[in-house]
């Protein structure tokens, strides 16, 4: 293999441009020629592939989002849109191709690798939503970025004697709100994973309330109902003075974290190493601090199924702290 490229694909994640400058840097310690694709699938489609060398990725190690930009293609998900992609990579001459995503990004890489052309995984998303790795990139960044607004929030909630529904993003997955909320000291925290009670919720408000709490913060996943309907029914029943706060996308952006620099940069760099040596049809991912290689159809078949008992500890160790 003599010429390889990379594109980021789906939701901006931080620690993506720091996997870009592990690819490319990588790449040419070994020898290769190294291409970056602009714009994700779309861009491959359309022909916006240039060649990279270690000055293109010089400086961007501390910056979010991705210098290689992202989009969603349509067009990618059909047969003439797939050939179209292989068409490109082969006019480069290009052999091997690193993908930096979530699982719709993998799906698009396991159909290259279907039809016969090297690809790997690198799993990049702040949802943490990927089945055969701890942590994806974008995740510890992400959970601070929370975290930080969080700690705000509590202040004015103090000043104010309110309660605050502070709701995070996590369609299908409840790990920033989890891991925000139980470093936050939130004092409910509402995921997709576990099924909750309303009465409940409000119940330990209110017992809070008349051991003479004067604030509270609750931590809503999105795919569980949105800030507003939660915060309309504590209003509601129980009377307190409610704030909502909707954190949206400032979740994805930012300088990402040591962790997402330095897991960017081995998963990128182990990305390089595993199509030098012939493989393909991965995700590389870490497990115990170590790094590892899985099948697609393996992150597929799992990803239904992710930490669940691991999640579920930690949510009812934040019901026993946050009394």
């Amino acid at each position: 293999m003599q010429k390889i490229a990379v594109l980021t694909s789906g939701g901006d994640a931080p620690g993506m441009n720091a996997a870009i400058r592990a690819v490319v840097r990588k790449g040419i310690t070994l020898g290769l020629e190294v291409y970056g694709i602009y714009q994700g699938y779309h861009g491959l489609i359309n022909g916006k592939i240039k060649k990279m060398d270690a000055g293109s990725v010089g400086d961007i190690i501390q910056r979010g989002g991705t210098i290689l930009y992202t989009s969603r293609s349509e067009e990618f998900k059909t047969e003439e849109g797939q050939s179209k992609a292989l068409d490109q990579l082969k006019n480069k001459g290009i052999e091997g191709l690193v993908v930096i995503g979530g699982d719709g990004s993998f799906r698009g890489a396991q159909k290259l690798w279907e039809k016969g052309f090297p690809t790997i995984g690198v799993p990049a998303t702040i949802d943490n939503d990927i089945a055969g790795t701890d942590y994806t990139l974008g995740f510890n960044t992400a959970v601070n970025t929370v975290l930080e607004a969080i700690d705000k929030i509590r202040d004015t909630a103090t000043s104010h004697e309110r309660t605050f529904v502070v709701e995070v993003m996590g369609r299908d997955k409840g790990d920033i709100a989890l891991w925000a909320g139980l470093a936050g000291g939130a004092e409910s925290i509402l995921i997709p994973e576990a099924e909750f009670d309303m009465k409940e919720v409000i119940e330990r408000l209110q017992q809070g309330h008349e051991r003479g709490k004067k604030h509270s913060i609750i931590i809503v996943a999105e795919g569980v109902a949105s800030g507003a309907e939660i915060g309309e029914i504590i209003q509601k029943e129980a009377g307190f003075d409610t704030r909502i706060t909707v954190l949206g996308h400032v979740q994805r952006g930012g300088s990402p974290t040591a962790f997402d620099r330095m897991l960017g940069s081995r998963l990128g760099a182990e990305a390089v190493e595993l199509l030098h040596k012939g493989e393909a049809g991965k995700m590389v991912g870490m497990k115990n601090h170590r790094i590892v290689a899985i099948d697609f159809n393996e992150v597929f078949k799992k990803n239904t199924d992710i930490n669940m008992d691991f999640n579920l500890d930690m949510y009812n160790l934040n019901k026993s702290l946050s009394i």
